[in-house]
């Protein structure tokens, strides 16, 4: 929960005691003060706010200092404004302790370093480069350029998806709710006329009866099985196992491609463009990408990167990841001395396929849901409607 603040009691020796131990589980202390409690015991009463930073505040935070550095202000002094011009007390506490190591003589990417939490590999790498080369405003430009890209993928697709989720959620919980409360009323009514009924009938009513006899072991059988998902799909073998399915789902496999292909594309060419070296902004570029299949990828380039091979030939090599324009543009780049140009613009050409995409895939799931609806209500119509017009017509 983003800045979200809470407060409480603690036994604690001293205020830095009390700060070093909530920063250990992950919290922040905004302020503490110390509270009588008599006997020896100090008690400090504390407020902390919850570590995490949204990717819009990021992306803000990036674009203003920025904007800040190119008009002439100084680190500090921009870092100043920022820091009281965010709303998420979490993160501006990390501006205030990011300004204070830089007034302790610390670089800024070292500053951020400290905060891996907040601030990706990428944004650091890029950051240190620049201030080798004294670009550090236009570094953090390709750094805000990066992140809004890389975000506005993951709402797209997101979106894409979130729909026909939301439908198929509305549909099992409606299901549920009529087996549960409106099944049972017409079983009674069945058994006390002594109707013979379909099997689809009867397997409705079994199934309708399982639930309400069962209700609560069915409750948290589905609980625990939830909760195992997503135990599992947050483990190494859970990650591969969603990016394998990922890149097999029909309708989903070229978009996954896409854009995972416009991630890395853009990483590298965002990286190089700021002076950083091709072997780290390959280990960057693995950090980057979510899909395990790519970061595999992305491994091998490293190592026949390190032996003088050229990018281009472990793209081309992968074909069923990377699609035949990626290789192509990344050789075009390397031959002509215009890598970064030739990986950015390549990027740009797979995020116009994920908008198209996108926009298409709303167009054919709509269709898909609208017969998986009709399905149900139908097996629903036949099972439980068709025996009251029998019985009204016995009547």
């Amino acid at each position: 929960m983003s800045g979200q603040e809470v407060s409480g009691t603690r036994e604690a020796p001293d205020r830095f005691t009390l700060a070093r131990e909530l920063r250990g589980e992950g919290l922040v202390v905004v302020n503490a003060f110390e509270k009588p409690a008599g006997g020896a015991r100090r008690w400090l009463s504390w407020s902390i706010s919850f570590g995490r930073v949204k990717t819009k505040d990021l992306i803000i935070f990036t674009n203003n200092l920025g904007s800040m550095l190119s008009a002439g202000l100084s680190l500090s002094r921009a870092l100043s404004v920022l820091s009281r011009q965010t709303g998420n007390k979490y993160f501006k506490r990390t501006i205030i302790e990011i300004e204070e190591r830089i007034g302790k003589g610390g670089s800024l990417s070292q500053s951020l370093a400290a905060y891996s939490k907040i601030f990706p590999d990428f944004f650091v790498a890029m950051v240190a480069s620049a201030e080798e080369s004294g670009k550090l405003a236009e570094a953090l430009k390709l750094v805000g350029e990066q992140l809004e890209k890389s975000y506005g993928l993951q709402r797209k697709i997101m979106g894409a998806l979130l729909y026909p989720a939301v439908i198929v959620m509305a549909i099992a919980i409606v299901g549920a709710l009529m087996m549960i409360f409106l099944i049972p009323t017409l079983s009674a009514t069945f058994k006390e006329l002594n109707v013979p009924l379909p099997l689809s009938t009867r397997l409705v009513i079994s199934l309708s009866d399982f639930l309400v006899n069962h209700i609560l072991s069915v409750s948290l059988s589905i609980v625990a099985v939830l909760s195992y998902l997503i135990y599992f799909l947050r483990t190494k073998r859970g990650r591969r196992l969603i990016s394998w399915t990922m890149l097999r789902l029909p309708f989903i496999k070229d978009l996954t491609r896409q854009a995972n292909s416009a991630t890395v594309l853009r990483s590298l060419s965002s990286l190089i463009s700021a002076g950083v070296s091709m072997t780290r902004t390959i280990e960057v570029t693995i950090k980057v990408v979510q899909n395990q299949y790519y970061q595999e990828v992305l491994t091998e380039a490293l190592g026949k990167i390190q032996k003088g091979l050229p990018l281009s030939n472990v793209l081309t090599a992968h074909q069923n990841l990377f699609p035949i324009f990626a290789g192509e543009m990344a050789a075009v780049g390397e031959e002509t001395g215009r890598l970064a140009d030739l990986l950015l613009k390549g990027a740009e050409f797979f995020e116009d396929e994920v908008n198209q995409v996108t926009k298409n895939l709303s167009t054919i799931i709509e269709p898909l849901l609208m017969i998986i609806i009709g399905i149900a209500v139908g097996f629903f119509a036949v099972s439980m409607i068709g025996p009251m017009y029998s019985l009204s017509n016995a009547i």
